[in-house]
């Protein structure tokens, strides 16, 4: 085979994987931001922390680290639901300026940052599975399981996370209650407990994402703020709220990002992954399935 041709397929293969990551990272702000209107930029501290105590357990016990993400998806929804409860009757009830409660997750993310570095230094952390290591060969397709196991798994939470969404009760109330609180009161529901739950989900997700990082690559306590930009673009291109439009423009972004490193080199990624985000925006403004 032409190695050109052969360096486009296993770049798309990575590209895919590595968007099915994305789609992971994504979930949380797709939920707090797309559907709560909270921006959340506090998200990668939560990544970080679900990271790190993936990290603790793995070194210390041995555990696998996505068996980890998944125990501590209760813990990171109660966090997530007194994090909300304090941004609530702090800023969201009085009314106060929607940059003060900026603020007050961009002070959650200092807070974080620092706290992991005290703790942890600024040394990169990894952890150990045994399917860090092995790659799947498909004739020239090389797959390696760290980046598949993660996107496979994380596609298959969406997907379960949609149906929540459309087919419960508690769902088709998150998805509204930002377009109609006032029909929710109406219905003897409480758009605070609502969006309570609905931020104590998006919390507990970003954890099991945190999980799938440090699989992928070692981590450091500032390398969450690399994903800040990263997470907001995909949930706004692929429409604010929607979980397939979501995953597809991950996948767009993943696939771009690979054939850029591999056909230009690692450094122009980002730049031509957010030009491919504003031109795709600028034709479609609403987003790929925006609502």
């Amino acid at each position: 085979m032409d190695v050109s041709l052969d360096l486009l397929l296993n770049a798309l293969v990575a590209g895919l994987l590595l968007g099915g990551f994305y789609a992971a990272v994504t979930v949380g702000v797709s939920i707090s931001f797309g559907m709560l209107d909270i921006v959340n930029i506090a998200h990668p501290a939560f990544l970080m922390l679900g990271s790190y105590i993936s990290y603790i357990v793995n070194a210390n016990f041995g555990f696998d680290p996505i068996l980890t993400g998944v125990v501590m998806l209760p813990a990171f929804y109660l966090l997530g639901t007194a994090v909300y409860q304090v941004y609530h009757v702090s800023f969201e009830r009085r009314g106060n300026d929607p940059l003060r409660g900026l603020a007050f997750f961009f002070g959650l993310l200092f807070i974080a940052e620092v706290g992991l570095i005290l703790v942890f230094g600024v040394d990169y952390r990894l952890v150990q599975a045994i399917y860090i290591g092995p790659t799947l060969h498909f004739g020239y397709v090389d797959v390696p399981l760290r980046l598949l196991f993660p996107a496979a798994i994380a596609l298959l939470a969406i997907a379960g996370l949609q149906l929540f969404l459309s087919r419960t009760f508690i769902g088709r109330a998150i998805m509204a209650v930002s377009q109609d609180e006032l029909a929710l009161r109406l219905m003897s529901v409480s758009p605070v407990r609502i969006k309570r739950i609905a931020f104590g989900v998006s919390i507990a997700t970003t954890a099991v994402a945190g999980a799938f990082l440090i699989i992928i690559q070692p981590v450091e306590p500032s390398i969450g703020r690399e994903y800040i930009g990263r997470v907001f673009a995909i949930c706004v291109l692929g429409g604010m709220g929607s979980f397939p439009g979501m995953v597809i423009a991950a996948m767009l972004l993943g696939i771009v990002e690979s054939l850029t490193a591999t056909f230009s080199g690692p450094s122009w990624s980002p730049a031509v992954a957010f030009g491919f985000l504003l031109l795709t925006l600028a034709v479609r403004p609403s987003g790929l399935l925006g609502r």
